[in-house]
């Protein structure tokens, strides 16, 4: 007897709720369509309707405790939400930063003013934040950051430049990365604190960055010209941001794998379909094995990153260490949706290369996740490191 196709193994173990919530965003992605989402790049507009939508939904609230107005679950709950919209082609960065990064760093750390103050916000919709640590000299040495935040009455004056800021166009409040100390080399975690600015306070101006990216988010060049930050808009310790920043950058790893492993299966459906269709000779090229094992394949890799994407997911809601988890996640589904993007692109011969069906402005999007937010080469350190016990490499 032949078992029934699954889509996708990982799925097997939702809950009744989790298939809910994936229910009423693939209902809403007949809205946003990837026409919609196209439209939205090449105009360089953000779906503000759509946001509007998926906070009336309950999703912009879902890491937001209930008792700020949100729905108290889990990066596992957004990490569903992400890799839905992906699998329809739609994938929204945002919602890495807001109710993903900003939301769970302001719920974990933020005092009880801070999050009666953002959080309710955000869960609604009404609040956006964005998320600024990237340095043009820097890169990814966070340590060497030079946006410095002095102490003066009241609060602090910063002053830095930022650069890759995604949203802060449409964004309320920006997670700022600075330094309240100078870089000691024997404590270089010390000095590094974070701030929620107000992205419209004097002193910030801002350009945009020209990227080959197709998405609905834009990047910004961001300078911080003596910018006045009030005191009470400092999260947790002064000098002492670095527990923070790393509960905000591992749920930011999960929810990118969740759009690769999303748009990675998008894409290869694009392939699957195409091939099933296509006769050349005798038959359709699916059924020959040059198109239908690197298909498979890549088909394998996507659950393997799947998988792997929800054991990070349930460790870190869990409280445990999600940092090997969440980096190997991260690593495996930007690969595999790489495989799966070329063997699509293979199998559609010419036509890959049309603007009628739409393959190669998935490139740059997927491309782009092996490089950012954190890069294939400091993933791999990071497992030679931590999991292997080699000596630190850089």
């Amino acid at each position: 007897m032949t078992e029934p196709r699954v889509s996708s193994i990982g799925d097997l173990d939702l809950s009744a709720e989790q298939k809910q919530l994936i229910a009423s965003v693939e209902r809403l992605t007949r809205r946003f369509t990837r026409a919609e989402f196209l439209r939205c790049h090449r105009e360089g507009r953000f779906p503000e309707e759509i946001w509007q939508e998926l906070g009336r939904l309950g999703v912009l609230g879902i890491t937001v405790p209930e008792a700020y107005g949100g729905a108290g679950l889990g990066i596992q709950e957004l990490a569903l939400v992400e890799e839905t919209l992906a699998r329809a082609g739609v994938p929204i960065v945002l919602l890495v930063v807001s109710p993903g990064l900003g939301a769970i760093v302001v719920s974990r750390h933020g005092s009880e003013e801070q999050k009666r103050r953002w959080l309710p916000g955000t869960a609604t919709g009404a609040t956006k934040f964005c998320f600024a640590i990237t340095e043009p000299d820097a890169g990814t040495n966070t340590f060497r950051i030079r946006t410095m935040a002095r102490k003066v009455p009241g609060g602090y004056r910063v002053s830095g430049q930022k650069t890759f800021i995604t949203g802060i166009d449409v964004s309320d409040h920006m997670l700022l990365v600075a330094r309240t100390s100078p870089l000691d080399l024997a404590h270089r975690t010390r000095g590094l604190s974070l701030l929620v600015v107000d992205t419209k306070a004097p002193g910030i101006s801002r350009t945009r960055i020209d990227t080959q990216v197709c998405k609905v988010e834009t990047q910004w060049a961001v300078f911080l010209d003596d910018v006045f930050v009030p005191e009470g808009d400092l999260i947790g310790e002064e000098g002492r941001g670095i527990r923070a920043l790393f509960d905000g950058l591992n749920p930011e790893r999960i929810l990118v794998a969740s759009m690769c492993v999303g748009l990675g299966e998008y894409v290869l459906d694009k392939g699957v379909e195409y091939a099933k269709g296509r006769q050349v000779f005798d038959g359709p090229i699916a059924a020959y094995q040059a198109i239908q094992h690197p298909m498979a394949l890549a088909k394998a890799h996507l659950e393997l990153a799947l998988l792997m994407n929800r054991r990070a997911a349930r460790l870190f809601d869990g409280g445990e260490a999600a940092g090997p988890a969440a980096n190997i996640a991260k690593l495996a589904a930007a690969d595999a949706a790489l495989e799966a993007f070329d063997i699509s692109l293979q199998a559609h011969g010419g036509n890959g290369f049309t603007s009628d069906y739409d393959l190669l402005d998935i490139y740059s999007f997927l491309r782009l996740q092996r490089t950012a937010p954190v890069s294939r080469e400091m993933i791999l350190n990071y497992i030679g490191e931590h999991l292997l016990g080699m000596p630190k490499s850089y």
